[in-house]
C-alpha cells in the first residue's frame, strides 16, 4: 500500500481485516467471516480477493488445491497510513483535536484513559 492509488476500500479494508485477524485463509473463509456482518455473494468475494492481489495487497499461494490468501502490508502501517491521510484531511493535520473530538464522542473507561496517561508521561519524557 505504498500509494494513494492502493489505498483500500471499505470492502477491502474488511476483507484485510479479516486475514489480519485470522491469518492466511481461504477464499471461503473470509467469505463466511463476511457474512457474519453483510451479505455478500461468494464470487463477489472471490473477485475482490483476485483484484486485491492484482493490485498487490494481498498474497495468493496456490500450493495446494484451495488458494490460500494473505495480506501483504502488515496491520499497523496500513492502519498508520489511513490514520495519517484522516487526521491530515479532517483534522488539519492536529493529533490533539482528534483525540479530543475522539474522547468528546465515545466514553473512556478508567483504564483507558490510565492507558492513555501512561501514554502521554512516555512521549512527556521522549520530548524533555
Amino acid at each position: 500500500m505504498n500509494s494513494e492509488k492502493n489505498e483500500p476500500t471499505k470492502a477491502e479494508l474488511d476483507i484485510l481485516t479479516i486475514l489480519w485477524k485470522n491469518g492466511p485463509s481461504t477464499v471461503r473463509f473470509v467469505h463466511d467471516q463476511l457474512n457474519t456482518f453483510k451479505e455478500v455473494n461468494y464470487t463477489t468475494t472471490l473477485k475482490q480477493m483476485q483484484l486485491m492481489a492484482e493490485k498487490g495487497m494481498l498474497r495468493r499461494d496456490e500450493s495446494s488445491m484451495k488458494h490460500v490468501y494473505e495480506a501483504v502490508e502488515e496491520e499497523k502501517k496500513t492502519k498508520g497510513l489511513l490514520l495519517d491521510r484522516f487526521v491530515d484531511h479532517l483534522y488539519g493535520g492536529s493529533a490533539s483535536n482528534l483525540v479530543m473530538q475522539l474522547l468528546d464522542n465515545k466514553k473512556a473507561s478508567r483504564a483507558e484513559l490510565d492507558e492513555i496517561r501512561a501514554v502521554l508521561d512516555q512521549l512527556n519524557k521522549e520530548n524533555s
